[in-house]
């Protein structure tokens, strides 16, 4: 565990840069360095004061332990610094220093057990849950650039008992590197001596061509070779009887290497020499292993992993029913199995369908009466352009999105602390599906807004608050130490696999896909891009603070407003957690894709970021054959109620195949040729004779016969209104439905006041008039409503929701107190529009219903309320009352129709 730890943090750590006022070229310069619970002591030739400087204030306890051995070995002053620390506070104030820039680095170590805690700087998290390691472990943290204004900086730590060594100050912004240059003749022995010995010996084994790399060690680069692999690093730099790969080559302690001969006495003694001499390497880039644990041609032959193709067009037996290039597809596959597809919908029917479908809300009679009246050949095309356009599009296809990413105001955590700012994600959602916002740029900016580049304030802040996304990973656990952000980690891969991708990648977390070709080497190489990520912390039970959120930018500086947002944390590689857990660490492996996908690593310029900028362009890449595929069946599939691929977001093994893959990679295609316009989707399938088609089997025994299902889409099929469809309909014909989009947070009570724990959590409910996807939503206290009409789970990704039909659906139409109101003004509504009985009716079946009254219906209904009328006539003196009690009895009963509550 020593050295895998080791090796977890060996490269350089994260660059926080608090400001921009140094250039990077600005030569560094050592200032300071501290030694915090010792005596003045010359490290790397530099003079450090002790204990009693007068530069620095500390308060925590004092510790000193020197007879741990130190992993890695170091030399005498550094260990003797090393092994007296300051612990358990931890804040550590520097003081005494100009108003310049300053790089920084810290000494951390571990005396006993491992712990996990966070390193601040200025209040600012530069390493988030840092494990500390086994006894021994010790690590030079950074660097860290920050601009100094007011003569001080302020280090603490969070969480665990963390051990703080001492600090390096550097004038202006140092890199880290402590190596120097390298002599002609260190050059000459290197690669006269050095290089072949580990070429023929050692690359068979240890080098990124190995067939199987052993031991986690790669010798062929000088990076890799200092920082080892599982049993720590292989060379210390002027140690020769520390250096592990001495006393391999020596089979000293149990290691033999080569393990089938021992070098001979000259050649052992020039590794000897060359260690002594500081381990000159040219080698300085960092070379990478990749176990190839797929066959990636197999695996590249399943469908969804073939490459996009463009199809041509076919030509059905009946040309003249198809009117789009999507109509074919359909004819054809009909004319295969000998069916005919059902007669087209009538033009109130096809309007109420397509208006719910863009905006989740009924037609107006006006709009009804309008386009029953235009007889022109563009008159549909006119609608659906019209509802594209509407602000309410964006409310309706953006709740689709947050179904899938599962949104929440709530972490999800045992106490469900609330997250004011969440709002703001949920509002870029809906504006970008409004704006028609490339689904490639969306998804981007979902993954890595906050590292592109942005051409003003505005968009500099709406890219930051688009990692919303990211942010609202689930968050787990009550406790400080030890808290578990491999889950919260995990919850990311697995919704930006399932969401995006389609393939369920968080399966191979604790050991490779059992079905799909995705290896654990996949899995970890996605987790070290988000580990190397600073994720915002809402809160636990024991700790109540939220804190790491991003300050929003106000005139290129951070103003008041915050996002739950991410930004670039700890640049680095993880081991593989055996068995996936995280205290059972295996070979560090680098950050990279799925190799099934491409398997594309980090350029080397980009390894001292996260890595998530890289991701965000793998995935839209438009040679990735699933991420267009995905939506495009997500598209179809809210638009017809089921997908071409009936396992939405599972392209994998275990789903279900295309019934038409031909149909879906045309359709993907004119995605990514459009610009990735979803609204051109849109226009695209809405304007087929498919999507025209009557929901109604008009006879067609035949079709309903060998094709039940109506997977080959005969006829369109009917679907119930949703449960936020439900609610807002409701709303607007009682004329309460406030349409105006919220731009500020849910009303929680102030973060001082949150007291929230695992047994008495969050619990509060927001009602309003807005629309339901305005409505503050917890994780862990689902709404009533939205749990008897199959709403979204908020603590997982809904690729497709349940269309149940329950007896507590019809008691609660029947006796919800809400039904009640909103009945009673829909009734009042109707009877203040209309004053005589017939037009009363046909205007309540037309907002209802998107259709008049038949004349059965109006005599059937007339009699009903004359009935009603009578029976209330003792009860109810006043006429209006009655009046408004049986209409209000009608409205209800209109509210309980399959009609109403089902969209052909």
């Amino acid at each position: 565990m020593v050295s895998t730890v080791a090796t977890r943090f060996a490269l350089v750590l994260a660059t926080l840069s608090l400001s921009s006022t140094a250039s990077s070229d600005d030569a560094a310069s050592f200032f300071r360095g501290l030694n915090f619970n010792g005596p003045a002591v010359l490290i790397d030739g530099n003079r450090w004061e002790g204990k009693d400087s007068e530069n620095y204030e500390c308060k925590d306890k004092a510790f000193e332990q020197q007879g741990v051995a130190l992993v890695p070995a170091t030399d005498p002053q550094r260990a003797q610094m090393i092994r007296s620390s300051r612990w358990n506070g931890n804040r550590v104030l520097l003081k005494n220093l100009p108003n310049e820039t300053f790089t920084v680095f810290l000494y951390v170590w571990e005396d006993n057990r491992g712990e996990t805690f966070d390193i601040s700087l200025d209040g600012k998290t530069v390493v988030s849950q840092y494990s500390s390691g086994a006894a021994g472990h010790w690590q030079r943290l950074g660097p860290w650039y920050v601009d100094v204004t007011k003569g001080t900086i302020e280090l603490t730590s969070r969480g665990g008992a963390a051990n703080f060594s001492g600090v390096e100050l550097w004038r202006g912004k140092h890199d880290g590197s402590q190596d120097v240059p390298i002599s002609e003749d260190q050059l000459t022995f290197f690669e006269n001596r050095i290089r072949p010995l580990l070429v023929k010996h050692c690359y068979e084994c240890h080098s990124s061509q190995s067939d199987d790399l052993q031991g986690g060690l790669l010798v062929d680069s000088r990076p890799t070779l200092r920082r080892g692999g599982t049993n720590g690093p292989a060379v210390v730099p002027g140690d020769v009887d520390h250096s592990l790969l001495i006393q391999a080559v020596r089979y000293a302690d149990g290691m033999e290497m080569p393990p089938d001969k021992k070098l001979s006495a000259a050649e052992v003694a020039d590794l000897e020499r060359w260690v002594a001499m500081g381990a000159p390497d040219p080698r300085a880039t960092a070379t990478r292993f990749v176990r190839k644990k797929i066959d990636v041609e197999k695996a590249r032959e399943f469908w969804s992993l073939r490459p996009l193709a463009d199809p041509s067009v076919p030509s059905p037996a009946d040309a003249d029913w198809a009117t789009t290039e999507i109509d074919r597809f359909i004819a054809a596959k009909l004319d295969s199995r000998g069916l005919v597809p059902t007669g087209d919908a009538d033009k109130r029917t096809l309007l109420r369908r397509a208006t719910f479908d863009l905006t989740g809300l009924p037609p107006t009679p006006h709009e009804i009466e309008a386009f029953v009246a235009d007889d022109s050949a563009e008159a549909f095309a006119k609608v659906v352009d019209r509802l594209l356009k509407s602000p309410r599009y964006g409310e309706r296809w953006g709740r689709h999105w947050m179904d899938l990413v599962r949104y929440a105001d709530t972490a999800g955590d045992n106490s469900d602390f609330p997250i004011p700012e969440a709002y703001l994600y949920r509002n870029y959602i809906i504006d970008s599906f409004n704006a028609d916002k490339p689904y490639d740029r969306f998804i981007q900016e979902q993954i890595a807004g906050d590292l592109m580049p942005a051409e003003s304030e505005a968009e500099k802040n709406e890219q930051t608050i688009a990692t919303g996304y990211l942010a609202s990973s689930r968050r787990f656990g009550s406790v400080i130490k030890n808290y578990p952000q491999h889950l919260t980690i995990e919850d990311t891969i697995d919704n930006l696999g399932r969401t995006v991708l389609g393939m369920t990648v968080a399966c191979a977390r604790c050991h490779d896909h059992k079905f799909d070709p995705i290896s654990q080497d996949d899995y970890y190489g996605l987790y070290g891009i988000f580990a190397s990520t600073r994720y915002p912390f809402p809160g636990i039970e024991l700790d109540q603070k939220p804190r790491d959120f991003v300050a929003l930018v106000d005139g290129g500086k951070p103003g008041k407003e915050l996002a739950y947002a991410m930004a670039d944390g700890n640049p680095r590689d993880v081991p593989l957690q055996q068995r996936g857990e995280p205290d059972q660490p295996g070979d560090v492996i680098p950050r990279k894709f799925l190799e099934v996908l491409g398997g594309q690593m980090l350029p080397e310029q980009a390894t001292q970021s996260s890595g998530r900028l890289q991701l965000a362009q793998w995935m839209t890449a438009p040679d990735n054959p699933l991420t267009a595929r995905v939506m495009a069946n997500r598209i179809w599939q809210y638009h017809f109620g089921s997908g071409l691929v009936k396992t939405p977001s599972d392209f994998g093994i275990r789903g279900v195949a295309p019934s038409h893959p031909q149909l879906l990679d045309w359709l993907a295609s004119r995605f990514i040729e459009e610009g990735w316009s979803i609204k051109s989707l849109h226009r695209r399938i809405m304007l087929s004779r498919t999507y025209r088609l009557n929901s109604q089997a008009d006879g067609n025994t035949k079709a309903l016969a060998v094709d039940p299902n109506n997977e080959l889409h005969w006829r369109f099929d009917r679907q119930r209104m949703d449960a936020e469809t439900l609610r807002d309909t409701m709303l607007l014909l009682s004329g309460e439905l406030d349409l105006q989009m919220p731009r500020e947070p849910h009303p929680f009570p102030p973060p001082e006041k949150w007291k929230y724990t695992q047994h008495h959590p969050f619990r509060d409910s927001y009602d309003s008039q807005k629309r339901s996807v305005y409505l503050m939503m917890a994780r862990l206290n689902a709404r009533p409503f939205f749990t008897t009409f199959d709403g979204p789970d908020q603590n997982a990704s809904t690729a497709s929701r349940d269309s149940s039909v329950t007896t507590v659906q019809s008691l609660y139409l029947i006796n919800d107190p809400f039904v009640h109101e909103q009945a009673g003004k829909f009734a009042a509504w109707v009877i203040a529009e209309r004053k005589e009985l017939g037009e009363r009716l046909t205007y309540a079946f037309e907002l209802a219903f998107g259709r008049p009254p038949s004349q059965s219906e109006r005599a059937g209904v007339a009699e009903w309320l004359r009935s009603l009328d009578d029976q209330l006539d003792d009860s109810v003196g006043d006429a209006a009352e009655r009046e408004q009690a049986a209409w209000t009895a009608l409205a209800r009963s209109l509210f309980r129709t399959n009609e109403f509550l089902y969209v052909d």
